[in-house]
């Protein structure tokens, strides 16, 4: 299974992204995170700046939509051209249907949960989606510390997107650092967003690298 680091540019420096952004070349995507100031107590930026982001980088952007209304505003994302779009369970109103749109328009759809929503309740639609995040810490801020409850989520997951024979991402976010990703992994993550920990080193890419050998040389706990 192969190992994904993709960087959030919610550590980055919002007025010099062009700048940050060819500090990370090495990644496999760059984590958008687009906040609305309702869905979570944060506010970044939107629509107009993703668009901008396209013109000047070549990895693939994965834009996670931490806003309300999501069912109108995920497939605009999607029609930007974004290699992804994630919307939140919780705030969704058909989440089929607006995976369904997001694919239509040529992006891959995602599905986020937070830490308090159980596997259950998404267990149902896991095979509409090509990526599953699963947060690990609260959406809204980084620099948060892991919370160890999300591997026990992130391991039932893994079990349901094997069990239906799945080629579904599982992706994990929050607190990931050296030691962190390698529990993640271990419990069935193969897509980590690493914001602090990659963007507060020296050398970026080099720790890109690092988080991705750990994350390959973790064990299998399932």
């Amino acid at each position: 299974m192969s190992k994904r680091i993709q960087p959030s540019i919610l550590s980055a420096d919002f007025v010099n992204f062009e700048r940050d952004f060819a500090t990370i070349s090495s990644a496999d995507g760059i984590h958008v995170d687009v906040m609305d100031g309702h869905f979570v107590p944060n506010l970044t930026f939107g629509i107009g700046m993703v668009k901008r982001m396209q013109q000047i980088t070549t990895l693939p952007l994965d834009v996670h939509l931490m806003i309300e209304n999501p069912d109108h505003w995920a497939p605009i994302y999607a029609q930007a051209g974004v290699f992804s779009v994630t919307f939140h369970y919780e705030a969704v109103s058909n989440a089929i249907e607006t995976a369904k749109e997001i694919k239509s328009a040529g992006s891959r759809a995602g599905l986020s949960i937070k830490p308090n929503t159980s596997v259950p309740e998404i267990a149902d639609f896991v095979e509409h989606f090509d990526q599953i995040l699963v947060m690990s810490v609260e959406p809204g801020f980084g620099g948060q510390s892991f919370m160890p409850l999300a591997l026990e989520k992130i391991s039932a997951i893994r079990r349901l997107i094997d069990s239906k024979g799945l080629d579904t991402w599982l992706q994990v976010d929050g607190g990931i650092d050296l030691e962190t990703i390698k529990l993640a992994s271990s419990s069935g993550a193969d897509t980590f967003v690493a914001g602090s920990s990659v963007f507060s080193a020296t050398d970026r890419n080099e720790m890109i690298s690092q988080l991705r050998e750990a994350a390959e040389s973790a064990v299998p706990s399932l």
